[in-house]
């Protein structure tokens, strides 16, 4: 099962392996000392979750649209969306993109495009679009958002086909299936885009003295280089998550506004249909096109994979590896579950992709999750334009599930 422990773990063994003339590097020790192994029984928290499940929310929780006292979808919507926009603590003001062109390439079939655009006047934002060639006429559009993977050294480019790809990012896409899957929808017609998280690739933390290869990223850093700093990377997640939290402002809510702007610049350019544009990712990639579909109009249809469940299910067990500051809206869990904050996209096409084997989620809370959303839309009036799949499957993105996902775009773009 393929969580973010064992993928560095497996990334770990194949550093053993060296490309020069059969030597052996020296397996990396793995240390997680902000994120020490859990106990093998009983809830992660320990005599403390006892207090815990008796905080958490109990019945349907006040914004769900399941609550009787909303009948109006348009009404709730638009309370609950500007809740959940005040709880994000972040609001930034809108800036001139300021876009450029750093690099343009001929694939064959498709152009890519290495972009820069501002999302906030504090973020400039390292972004790749793909072009479909032979277009006579503005295509539709998919915001493709990245996973996390606990992989910090490239972002965009797990997703996508490039020169010089990694043998660390390669292993990343066994959870897609071995497949590029922004190259596997340009070729499908649509215009892609994905940028870097905050935190992940470019925008990556690098200290003062760090190692050379560590700043500059070459093609040629060795593998157990790029655990080490994954590692790294890892453990510091925890401070970067408080030093935003004193800054005033959620780590959640520069992840949504990112993508928001994002759109903002997708539907400038000519290639673009802007009335025809979606989002897709996995795991924390669709925790993002959750709350993109929810928080934007624009979207017109949208598919989570990897990243669905009922909160207060996570809480004993599942919030170790799977909730971390990047994904905490402060107070919002107790006005909205999860599902409730996907059932912002309502009633655009929504589909939800889980594999019941996942370690991430509570399996009950999967089920949940799924229900809740299937009865938000049939109380939308829209009970086709909801599906969800559950399967015996671990976290990953495969080939099968991906068609299921081309179908949706095919079928709702």
């Amino acid at each position: 099962m393929n969580t973010r422990r064992k993928f560095i773990a497996t990334v770990a063994g194949a550093a053993a392996v060296s490309s020069k003339a059969g030597a052996a590097e020296s397996k990396p020790e793995i240390r997680y000392s902000m994120n020490p192994t859990p106990p093998k029984v009983g809830p992660h928290t320990g005599t403390l979750d006892i207090f815990v499940q008796k905080l958490k929310p109990r019945g349907e929780v006040p914004l769900s649209f399941l609550n009787d006292e909303h009948a109006d979808l348009a009404a709730w919507r638009a309370k609950a969306r500007a809740k959940m926009l005040e709880l994000l603590h972040y609001s930034p003001e809108a800036c001139d993109p300021q876009a450029e062109v750093i690099s343009r390439k001929d694939c064959g079939d498709y152009i890519r495009e290495e972009i820069r655009f501002n999302t906030t006047p504090v973020f400039r934002v390292p972004g790749t679009v793909l072009i479909p060639k032979g277009l006579t006429k503005p295509a539709p559009a998919v915001v493709l958002l990245h996973s996390h993977g606990a992989y910090y050294m490239w972002g965009r480019e797990r997703e996508l086909e490039g020169d010089d790809v990694h043998p660390t990012l390669i292993e990343m896409r066994e959870s897609y299936g071995k497949k590029a899957i922004g190259t596997e929808m340009v070729r499908r017609g649509y215009v892609v885009i994905s940028i870097d998280m905050f935190f992940w690739g470019e925008r990556r933390m690098v200290l003062e003295d760090d190692p050379p290869e560590w700043k500059e990223r070459p093609a040629g850093i060795s593998s157990e280089s790029v655990v080490k700093f994954n590692q790294r990377s890892n453990a510091s997640e925890q401070l970067m998550g408080r030093t935003l939290l004193s800054a005033g402002v959620t780590w959640s809510g520069i992840l949504a506004w990112d993508d928001i702007r994002t759109v903002d610049y997708l539907v400038t350019r000519p290639e673009v249909d802007p009335q025809r544009i979606g989002c897709v990712g996995h795991s924390v990639g669709g925790l993002r096109s959750a709350y993109l579909a929810a928080l934007d109009d624009r979207i017109k249809a949208a598919v989570v994979c990897g990243w669905m469940c009922s909160f207060p299910n996570q809480l004993a067990k599942h919030i170790r590896n799977t909730i971390g500051h990047t994904k905490i809206i402060p107070g919002i869990y107790r006005l909205m579950d999860h599902p409730d904050i996907a059932s912002l996209a309502m009633p655009k096409p929504l589909l939800v992709i889980n594999g019941i084997q996942d370690p991430l989620f509570e399996p009950d809370g999967v089920r949940a999750a799924h229900e809740k959303l299937a009865k938000c839309y049939a109380k939308a009036g829209a009970p086709d334009h909801f599906k969800g799949i559950i399967e015996e499957r671990p976290h990953e993105f495969n080939a099968e599930r991906q068609a299921d996902a081309w179908a949706w775009f095919e079928k709702w773009l």
